[in-house]
């Protein structure tokens, strides 16, 4: 066959997100959350040094985290709630000798003890001053993390069928795949992205019957209506056309069996084509493309899973009963071969091979992730649609048995699009003739606005898109006010060249004159809310790439860029407070310091989300 099953990165040219590296190259940025976290240890360490309470305790539930009310402090930690017990203590006890030696560090202005036992802590300004300093040192880097420690990952999403253009509903899980992607990268793991061309099986046939069917209508023959199981769109044209431009005639006269294989060939060839198009209009690009029919094509792989299943004695014959409630669709009352999947927490034992012998669509996904295992990619997330929530039971099963028990898959259930204009549901796409294509949506909207809407939502959630609202210039819409919190504080820098004309343009360069700056100099309230939630950005990326969840980090820009366009706006009717100020050039550097760590980090985050950092809003 003609297209690719594998094709490795290097064969495309397509720029990386911002502040890309390979894992080898990983440097761990500042996190402020990790740093209390270790003077809580540290705390708990020398009680136990003293006497106070055990040495040895079990530590790794102590969490340092934000106060759910800013009123309490800075930051709050469980310690003595998750400690008492194996301490022997009354968590308030203990939490008041906790609290006794944090007050000795110089870091910190004032702890609290509330409640049951929760400590509450409010640092010293020097210490948020100190993280706008990493910001700047750090720069792009800001908020990478070692968290994955190089590990391979593998993340397979989008792998729609090869039988037609993309829909919106395959563009949310191309977006929510790649920025995960993107993300997992950021916090250190070694990450392949993938597709799984789904080329094998019925689907695939009725592509080749419909590109047989246009093919008889190229050379001039009246095919009427398509056939019901047939692709109906105009996309299938182009196979006729190219099919009467290579071989005429010819095909008519072969059979079935003859020309079934070649049809389907350019048909697949000519479908993917348009898919990788519509991926790159996205800006996603896979690293693989790996084939399902490979896996019978060159040796029976789905064979040898199933041999080595056998021989784990996870496959029997048996009969499965009847379903309770509603049917399922590979319920059969007949002996078949099982894979016994109860015994991985699956509901039920699931068939292997259809009643004419062949594999069911299970048997393949085991041997593909079985080919993952064999890749070396022991951490496996596979980004499915909303139809698929009933498989991930039984493919998790797989996937403990063929690792005996050492791979772990994770599926995220991508839900449903609906798309709307000003409030009222979209029609159908002309060209696909069932749904709305992919590109129609990026053509009219951009890629930006596309992939932002697209995170802007967990991912198990229905997704409203309404192309009106997310073209508007508001603060209801979240891309516009982000993307307009990066451009406007760019346009602070091209306005402070009066005040401080030296001050370079490249980013770089400017961060290390910045960090010399007098940021103690900057004590209004808006400007100390500013940097504590800059102090969260990597505490936030190690958390979002822990649950797979990239959604957090869209939620995150928007309330920084509300922030920003806050103080700008208390700026305007306070002018003390305007970033800057024409004769006070030290005010203006420590307030362009922050500006610089707000820019960076909403540089960053839109950079992880694969969503452009405009210099100005057009």
């Amino acid at each position: 066959m003609r297209y690719p099953r594998r094709i490795g990165a290097s064969q495309f040219a397509f720029p990386a997100p911002p502040g890309d590296k390979p894992a080898a190259m990983t440097a761990e940025s500042p996190n402020i959350f990790a740093l209390v976290l270790d003077k809580v240890r540290a705390a708990t360490a020398a009680l136990a040094a003293e006497g106070t309470m055990p040495k040895g305790l079990d530590q790794s539930r102590i969490v340092v985290e934000p106060p759910r009310d800013p009123t309490h402090g800075d930051m709050a930690t469980n310690a003595a709630m998750v400690l008492a017990k194996d301490a022997g203590k009354k968590p308030r006890d203990l939490a008041e000798a906790i609290a006794g030696k944090l007050r000795a560090d110089p870091l910190v202005e004032k702890v609290d003890v509330a409640g049951p036992g929760f400590i509450n802590l409010t640092l010293q300004p020097a210490a948020w001053t100190g993280e706008l300093r990493a910001v700047l040192a750090a720069g792009a880097d800001y908020g990478r993390s070692a968290l994955g420690k190089g590990e391979p990952v593998n993340v397979e999403y989008v792998s729609a069928n090869p039988t037609g253009p993309m829909h919106v509903g395959h563009c949310r899980g191309a977006v929510f795949g790649d920025a995960l992607a993107n993300l997992l990268k950021f916090a250190g793991y070694e990450v392949t992205r993938e597709y799984y061309i789904n080329d094998a099986g019925a689907q695939v046939d009725a592509l080749a019957r419909s590109g047989f069917l246009r093919y008889r209508e190229a050379l001039g023959e009246n095919i009427g209506a398509i056939p019901e199981g047939l692709y109906p769109g105009d996309y299938v044209k182009q196979v006729g056309e190219e099919l009467k431009t290579d071989y005429g005639d010819e095909l008519l006269k072969k059979p079935e069996s003859e020309w079934k294989p070649i049809v389907r060939e350019r048909a697949i060839n000519i479908m993917m084509a348009d898919i990788r198009n519509d991926l790159w209009s996205l800006g996603v690009i896979p690293d693989e493309f790996f084939s399902e029919a490979s896996l019978t094509e060159d040796g029976d792989k789905v064979a040898s899973v199933i041999d080595l299943l056998r021989q784990q004695g996870n496959i029997y014959e048996g009969r499965l009963p009847p379903p309770k409630g509603a049917p399922i669709e590979d319920y059969e009352d007949r002996e078949q071969t099982l894979f016994r999947a109860t015994a991985f927490g699956d509901d039920v034992d699931r068939p292997l091979k259809k009643s004419d012998g062949s594999y069911t669509y299970f048997a393949s996904d085991i041997a593909y992730h079985k080919s993952k295992i064999d890749r070396g990619f022991m951490t496996m997330i596979d980004v499915w649609g909303a139809d698929h929530g009933g498989y991930v039971k039984r493919m998790q099963a797989a996937v403990k048995a063929i690792s005996g028990g050492k791979a772990d898959l994770d599926v995220k259930i991508v839900q449903l699009v609906k798309l709307l204009r000003a409030g009222e549901p979209v029609k159908m796409s002309k060209r696909a003739g069932e749904f709305v294509t992919l590109r129609e949506v990026v053509e009219e909207v951009g890629r930006d606005a596309v992939r932002f809407m697209m995170l802007y939502r967990k991912n198990d959630a229905v997704l409203d898109f309404d192309f009106v609202k997310v073209q508007e210039q508001s603060r209801d819409n979240p891309v516009f006010y982000v993307q307009y919190g990066h451009a406007r504080g760019c346009s602070v820098f091209r306005n402070a060249a009066e005040v401080v004309p030296d001050l370079p343009d490249d980013a770089a360069a400017r961060c290390k004159v910045l960090a010399e700056a007098p940021l103690d100099r900057l004590d209004d309230p808006g400007e100390g809310a500013l940097m504590r939630r800059l102090a969260l950005y990597p505490r936030l990326v190690e958390g979002a790439a822990a649950a797979h969840e990239p959604h957090r980090i869209a939620f995150y820009l928007y309330e920084l860029a509300s922030e920003f366009h806050a103080q700008w706006n208390r700026g305007k009717d306070t002018p003390y407070l305007r970033f800057i100020i024409q004769n006070d050039p030290l005010m203006t550097m420590a307030r362009l310091a922050l500006v610089q760590g707000v820019v960076t980090v909403l540089a960053s985050g839109l950079g992880l989300l694969g969503v452009g950092a405009p210099k100005e809003m057009r």
